[in-house]
């Protein structure tokens, strides 16, 4: 039922049941009509019947595999699908075309209700169908998925106004350090968040500073 909630889905059923109802019932209709020169009580072949019924059907189900069917990407498939069923689809609407034409002539139609006349029946089964792929669940677009509270402010790992000196020199040990053991001032303040006051105090405890007591670096380093 939830289908036929979308807008236009339950008008897009009846145009399809109609169009596909009408286009049948012409098609076989045209099979009765009799051929130049028939006998009186004339009556079409069964088969010739059976016939009539197959064009507007077939039409309609090359148009069902066409769209509805997930095909696998690639040329190939593109191909086969476009030199496969495409022609199929096209035989079958020049044929029942060709039926409901020949009908409306027989029925003593003007020659341009007979020429655009059978557009309207096909035509109406196809755009109906057409309408009711368009509104099915797999074309529907999904729900943009609810947005989060915005962020606002410094971000977390800038954010050392609760961090320790502690922490930042245990998060010290993660800082890549020069050939000669050390770290310089800005690499430190860039990794650990902190202004460069911070981060030189931070080093000459942990004896990363250049310059500082290699004593105190060596105490440092074997305590951690």
């Amino acid at each position: 039922m939830n289908g036929l909630r979308t807008p236009g889905r339950g008008w897009a059923y009846v145009g399809a049941v109609l169009g596909g109802a009408v286009s049948i019932a012409a098609n076989v209709a045209h099979s009765y009509v009799p051929p130049p020169g028939a006998p009186a009580g004339w009556v079409p072949p069964g088969g010739s019947v059976i016939g009539a019924v197959f064009w507007p059907v077939a039409l309609f189900v090359a148009i069902e595999i066409l769209a509805r069917t997930p095909w696998r990407p690639g040329r190939r498939w593109v191909a086969l699908r476009l030199g496969g069923l495409l022609p199929v689809a096209v035989v079958a609407a020049v044929v029942s075309y060709r039926h409901l034409a020949g009908l409306l002539a027989y029925y003593r139609e003007d020659p341009l209700t007979a020429t655009i006349g059978p557009l309207a029946v096909d035509g109406l089964m196809v755009m109906a169908t057409a309408a009711l792929i368009a509104t099915s669940g797999r074309y529907r677009p999904a729900k943009p998925a609810a947005a989060g509270p915005v962020r606002t402010g410094t971000p977390r790992k800038l954010r050392t106004g609760t961090r320790t000196d502690t922490d930042l020199m245990a998060a010290l040990a993660d800082v890549r350090r020069d050939p000669d053991g050390t770290v310089p001032v800005r690499r430190a303040a860039a990794a650990l968040g902190t202004g460069p006051d911070r981060a030189r105090k931070l080093l000459r405890a942990a004896g990363l500073l250049r310059g500082s007591d290699p004593t105190t670096r060596s105490t440092q380093e074997r305590s951690s």
